[in-house]
């Protein structure tokens, strides 16, 4: 079963929920109360795509051997 990372744009609390079912997918910042949340990327997701895509070293940050892939980095928020 998914966990998945949400933060609230308001009062900037950061958590986790078990998503079981579309039921579960919270309104509500459980903090504040704000309805103003964001669905974040979760380390586990980026370090999957770092992984199945193995290069030398990534032409955009240079990391070597856990690759972003081969042209323009990905991670990079210059592309």
């Amino acid at each position: 079963m998914p966990i998945y990372e949400y933060s609230c744009k308001k009062c900037g609390n950061q958590f986790e929920v078990l998503i079981r079912k579309k039921e579960d997918i919270p309104a509500k910042c459980p903090s504040c109360g704000a309805g103003k949340l964001i669905k974040q990327f979760s380390s586990f997701a980026v370090s999957a795509v770092q992984k199945s895509n193995p290069v030398a070293s990534c032409e955009g940050c240079g990391s070597a051997g856990t690759g972003c892939g081969s042209g323009p980095c990905p991670m990079s928020m210059d592309n």
